[in-house]
């Protein structure tokens, strides 16, 4: 007797073991918290601009989301590289684009995706929910060269910012797609023209705030921001008429994310590199992040407070 009940027992407590590591299993699985991302990004948007310039919509993101005005760009301070490294989840020594319009790889990839590139935000897309839609709209050229275009449901080069917000905005509600990246070319159009940290420039950037705006509008007409995360940054600042030095006017970068299951934290703590910014998104989206990717999730956006 005593030995039957043991074995009772032991097939009671495999039982146990068994069922909890199943449920534990189900519990790690990650799910997404939210139905579309939209990564809308500014070229020259320094984060000192926040100092003097006039931005409610995104001042209404930061107050009722989470943000960052020290975000860091990679070096140089330029511009294919950083977007490079802000979908790439990755910086220049592995993803290899170097410099301001870098349209093939200076350094050879570390990794080539399927889509001929080194593999971005598009390519988890692609490989682990390849039914929904993404796209990119954008208004400086230089972008074409940095995502897979075999991967997207919407490639629209905009003619100006005004253009590229009204087309972005048609396709999202439209549409429906998981994500969309949104690239404007002002401020930065204007810094180099005129030049930074003056009138004309907080002008542009503040017609980017407008544009923004018009996007946030939409989206709430459609019924569609309960389900949606907006996360706004830039590939750098600027000082005089250029960029890609190493002081922080053009380093710091802003980056604000709001939306769907974001806490209001405000000011954010985290240390904040613009290749997080992938994997950010990607936790958004419950995706699995590749090994050879460097961007860490800002797991403080999503922390309840204690």
């Amino acid at each position: 007797m005593k030995s039957r009940l043991k074995i009772y027992v032991l097939i009671f407590c495999g039982s146990m073991l068994m069922l909890s590591c199943k449920s534990t299993a189900i519990d790690t699985i990650t799910k997404p918290l939210a139905k579309h991302v939209i990564l809308i990004g500014s070229d020259g948007f320094g984060a000192y601009a926040f100092k003097n310039g006039k931005f409610p919509n995104l001042r209404k993101m930061m107050d009722k989301g989470s943000y960052s005005l020290e975000a860091r760009s990679v070096l140089p301070s330029s511009s294919a590289v950083n977007w490079a490294s802000m979908i790439m989840g990755s910086p220049p020594e592995l993803h290899g684009f170097t410099e301001w319009g870098s349209k093939t790889p200076e350094i050879p990839s570390r990794v080539i995706g399927k889509g001929g590139i080194y593999p971005s935000l598009f390519s988890l897309l692609e490989t682990q929910v390849p039914n929904e839609k993404k796209g990119v709209i954008y208004t400086w050229g230089g972008i074409g060269y940095l995502f897979e275009k075999n991967m997207v449901d919407m490639d629209v080069n905009g003619a100006s910012d005004q253009e590229t917000m009204e087309t972005a905005l048609e396709f999202i509600t439209n549409e429906k797609p998981v994500f969309t990246f949104v690239h404007f070319s002002e401020p930065d159009n204007t810094g180099h023209a005129i030049g930074h940290d003056i009138q004309e420039y907080y002008a542009a950037a503040e017609n980017i705030d407008r544009l923004i705006g018009k996007i946030i509008a939409g989206l709430e007409a459609a019924n569609m921001m309960e389900d949606t995360v907006i996360l706004f940054s830039s590939d750098h600042g600027g000082v005089n008429k250029g960029h890609g030095g190493k002081t922080l006017v053009e380093m710091e970068i802003p980056w604000i994310i709001y939306g769907s299951n974001i806490q209001a934290k405000g000011k954010l703590n985290s240390t904040i590199i613009t290749y997080d910014t992938a994997a950010t998104i990607a936790h958004i989206l419950g995706l699995e992040t590749p090994e050879f990717w460097r961007g860490k999730n800002i797991t403080e956006v999503f922390e309840n407070e204690k």
